[in-house]
């Protein structure tokens, strides 16, 4: 039986906010999908009643919404100090490439709120999408390599389309060292640093001047 929360005191709130965020990236992460959870079963998670939820979120869009928004706001940070302090942009960028990594690799649950199936999540008709913590990430990769370009660093590109690339490469290292490093594959483990430096070497060999 679920047990029924008494009325929170001051500052509880915020805590009982923070307890069901938890909890739904929990059911998130081992559904796969915003689909596969219901209020209810995040309420049950918590220990509240499922109206109790909507104290705090209008629905379960918002709530999955706040999800995935926090971890890319944690995942943003990530980035922002691996290239604090760095101004050559060829050094920003492969520092940006390896925090990438890093980031999944060390943070696999997180990461995979990033990732998991969220084409349910409503973007549409929302005002702040550049103020997005997910959109400020990318936003970061593609703003050091047009400033590459302008120095003279890198050959002129679509920095868009460099940005998607190397966000492709990144996550299928992501996907390709895990795999090997922790799957049951037939294939021996791999030194990740080494991989790591390969890619972001073969990356700026492709841009730089």
């Amino acid at each position: 039986m679920t047990a029924v929360r008494t009325r929170a005191a001051r500052g509880e709130g915020d805590r009982l906010r923070d307890e069901v965020l938890e909890a739904a990236e929990q059911l998130l992460v081992e559904a796969g999908s915003t689909l596969g959870v219901s209020m209810r079963q995040i309420a049950d998670c918590v220990g509240v009643t499922a109206p109790a939820l909507y104290l705090h979120f209008d629905d379960k869009d918002e709530l999955f919404f706040e999800v995935c928004m926090r971890r890319f706001g944690e995942f943003h940070e990530y980035l922002l100090a691996a290239v604090d302090g760095l101004d050559d942009p060829a050094e920003r960028l492969a520092a940006l490439g390896r925090a990438y990594v890093e980031y999944g690799l060390r943070h696999p649950r997180q990461y995979e709120v990033l990732f998991v199936d969220k084409k349910e999540l409503a973007f549409e008709g929302r005002d702040d999408i550049e103020e997005l913590p997910g959109y400020r990430a990318m936003q970061l990769l593609v703003d050091t390599i047009t400033d590459g370009i302008e120095r003279g660093v890198f050959r002129r590109v679509d920095p868009w389309v460099c940005a998607v690339d190397l966000w492709a490469q990144t996550h299928g290292l992501v996907l390709t060292i895990t795999t090997l490093n922790e799957g049951d594959t037939p294939f021996p483990p791999v030194d990740e640093q080494q991989v790591i430096d390969l890619s972001m070497e073969r990356t700026l060999h492709g841009l730089l001047t």
